[in-house]
């Protein structure tokens, strides 16, 4: 429906709730955050009469506005939603309301806005769409065309978008804020810091969201934790170049305090607006929780597993050869392999990188997507009719976007590689990047994923991406033109292209690891690698924090060698079988160079997976809000609370001797649990003489114990060695 042009509108649902005042010139937002009920025509006149801040000293005449496109006509002086250029020219937009739409979904189950805007100024329609969906997450999509006849006195003149951001306000109490950094085998590593004046910006200028992604900014209350305060938080929904920013000025942003916000990092040129010429901004998903960062991480798993493309069957035990045999690729070899992962129980065979030609080491290869007859002269039908034979899929490694100059591609298409005429850059991992936005690359690839597909009846598709993209441009008869974006769109194209013609196919996000998740490309692969690290003491860090925003059954977790192959520590089975099981488990080790003695537990932790797995992949993730930095009581709780796995874990020795009461968090403190310490994967390594006495007990047989008490109180846990897991089920007692 369309509502009068000087209306306040609310969106609600599961809690939270945005109301917007539709009014001209440009409408504001009035509030976002927790449900403040329906708002009735008192509410909203007293929230529109009370949007308008003071008119400060040694400021503009009139008080300073933020509106849904804030500008500095307005006197924001901070960073403008639109920023561009028409040759110099049309440089401070105007955006002038012209007409809007209200689609309500329910009374509290969200509904849409879209707001249509026209600018004098510089040539551009914009529309502003914000939808409040049933898990209270707010999707923020913006589009851009450009009309000539809008605005005269440029005419048609090209536009150049600098960028387009989706900005929110923050109240004042938003006062720390919360993002990510890292590097290759340590991705997702969290950075905290007060909300100061000025501006926190994370520019992400990697081709891809990159191994230190912000993945999710997150401002919140002071002390914010995993299940206390409030959290309001922005995701950028693109796989390509990312910004990021929160933002603080002296004056405030209208009656806000501040604000936060994303969009795509555009290079200079990327985006000209010929007359008709449109663009699409990538969907910001913004989040509200009064309920710390598990508040957010379970509005979001909500949102992701409500959609029609969300895995719906049991995530198969994986076993990836990458780690087991490397380019060692023989069939006597891969056969023994195979043999022993169909005795754990192992039920997807992954073949990794080595299996096209000319690829017996990393610097050679890539491109030439051919089976290599020297090493399969009949092909990878053997070893695919052996995977079947054991009632097994099967999955084959891809890396399309890269390309090594000591390739029959690169030679025969020289013009195919991204990068500037006047020579290329340095390599990175002795590979370059394929402009696969060139229609003839882009052919060529999904000819050749199609037919491996098609001719193996392939169930899977590890999609790796190892390399920045540095100086990509593309070369053309108009010389080099900047090239991120198109190369993001074309790789959205070609995932969409390959289901279009393979429904049933899986594909998982790899990108040198974890240096390529974010929620726009999850909607077109149904897994990520969250990094190249199978150290457990790594790896149960990275996949913690993956998890705020990605649910456990979309993350695979590989069982690795003792000694690692990325850190060279060396860990006990319990621990690494135990970080792997609460996600989407695999397995990389070598199992021909283990024992039968942990064979057998492999094959434990297989029959424990299964059992858990309906758990694991369906209910909300919990994390204890502990004082000592060196353990983690991180949970997976069924929707209903009826039943619990957590992981009790020590990465380091701390000086408290003793954990004190942990509270359990997830549970219902009025019910009654029982509560079992599963030790089918052994014993975790103690630092102390007893355990706590019911520790003891709930070792033997299951105890019953209040949930006032477990949730409200807590449970003194065991001070483990380092490097050492418990995992303690706990289920709701039948009445």
């Amino acid at each position: 429906m369309t509502s009068r042009a000087d209306a306040v509108v609310a969106l609600r649902a599961a809690g939270a709730s945005f109301v917007v005042h539709i009014a001209a010139p440009i409408p504001r937002v009035l509030h976002w955050g927790a449900d403040i009920g329906e708002v009735d025509p008192a509410t909203a006149s007293a929230l529109a009469h009370t949007a308008g801040p003071a008119q400060l000293n040694n400021s503009p005449d009139i008080p300073r506005t933020f509106s849904a496109l804030p500008t500095e006509f307005e006197g924001w002086s901070g960073t403008p939603a639109i920023a561009g250029n028409a040759q110099g020219r049309a440089t401070t937009p105007r955006p002038r309301l012209v007409a809007h739409e209200v689609e309500r979904e329910g009374p509290v189950s969200g509904g849409r806005i879209t707001l249509d805007f026209d600018d004098a100024v510089t040539g551009l329609r914009t529309t502003l769409r914000y939808h409040l969906d049933e898990h209270g997450v707010l999707a923020v999509d913006a589009a851009i065309v450009r009309d000539a006849a809008l605005s005269p006195r440029i005419g048609g003149t090209p536009y150049t978008l600098d960028g387009i951001l989706a900005l929110l306000p923050l109240p004042e109490r938003a006062a720390e804020v919360l993002d990510f950094t890292g590097k290759w085998c340590r991705e997702r590593s969290p950075q905290r810091m007060p909300f100061g004046f000025g501006t926190h910006l994370r520019s992400a200028h990697r081709g891809k969201p990159g191994h230190d992604s912000p993945f999710l900014l997150v401002a919140g209350t002071p002390g914010f934790g995993f299940g206390h305060g409030e959290a309001w938080a922005v995701h950028l929904a693109w796989s390509g170049e990312q910004r990021y920013l929160a933002e603080r000025l002296t004056e405030g942003a209208g009656t806000f305090s501040s604000i936060i916000g994303a969009g795509e990092e555009l290079h200079s040129g990327e985006i000209i607006l010929e007359d008709g010429d449109r663009y699409d901004a990538p969907t910001a998903l913004f989040v509200w929780s009064d309920a710390g960062v598990d508040g957010l991480s379970d509005r979001m798993h909500r949102r992701l597993r409500s959609r029609h493309s969300h895995p719906r069957t049991p995530r198969p035990l994986v076993l990836n050869t990458w780690e087991a045999v490397y380019f060692d690729h023989d069939l006597d070899r891969l056969t023994a392999l195979i043999e022993r992962a169909a005795e754990v129980g192992v039920e997807r065979i992954v073949l990794d990188d080595g299996w096209f030609r000319g690829r017996r080491e990393a610097d050679a290869g890539l491109g030439d997507w051919y089976v290599d007859e020297q090493v399969w002269p009949h092909g990878l039908a053997p070893l695919v009719d052996l995977v079947r034979s054991h009632s097994m899929q099967f999955g084959l490694w891809f890396e399309p976007e890269m390309i090594n100059l000591d390739s029959d591609l690169a030679r025969t298409h020289p013009d195919w590689v991204l990068g500037p005429a006047e020579g290329l850059g340095p390599a990175s991992r002795s590979q370059y990047v394929l402009d696969i936005a060139r229609p003839e690359a882009y052919d060529y690839l999904l000819e050749r994923i199609d037919f491996f597909v098609r001719e193996h009846a392939i169930d899977y598709l590890k999609w790796d991406h190892n390399r920045d993209l540095l100086e990509a441009v593309s070369r053309g008869d108009d010389g080099d033109r900047p090239s991120v974006h198109r190369q993001t769109m074309a790789l959205y194209r070609l995932l969409d292209e390959l289901r279009r013609r393979h429904p049933a196919l899986e594909i998982e996000t790899c990108s040198g690891g974890g240096g390529r998740i974010d929620l726009g490309i999850l909607d077109r692969t149904d897994r990520v690698w969250a990094s190249d690290c199978n150290d457990p003491v790594e790896r149960v860090q990275i996949e913690r924090w993956t998890r705020t925003i990605v649910p456990p059954e979309l993350i695979g977790s590989h069982l690795g060698a003792a000694r690692s192959h990325t850190t060279s520590r060396t860990t006990d089975l319990s621990f690494r079988l135990t970080t792997a099981l609460t996600a989407h488990a695999g397995i990389e080790q070598d199992l021909t160079a283990v024992d039968n003695a942990e064979l057998a537990m492999i094959a434990t932790w297989a029959r424990m997976y299964r059992e858990f797995r309906p758990l694991l992949h369906s209910g909300r993730v919990v994390n204890a809000d502990v004082t000592d930095e060196a353990t983690a009581l991180t949970g997976i709780v069924a929707q209903d609370g009826s039943a619990a796995l957590f992981t009790w874990s020590r990465f380091v020795t701390s000086p408290s001797g003793q954990s004190g009461r942990v509270r359990f968090p997830g549970l219902d403190a009025a019910a009654t649990y029982t509560v079992v310490i599963r030790e089918d994967l052994g014993a975790a390594s103690r630092h102390q003489g007893d355990d706590p006495e019911w520790i003891a007990d709930a070792i033997q047989s299951p105890i019953a114990v209040p949930g006032a008490v477990i949730v409200g109180v807590g449970l003194p846990l065991p001070t483990l060695n380092p490097q050492q897991a418990m995992l303690i089920e706990v289920r709701r007692s039948q009445d």
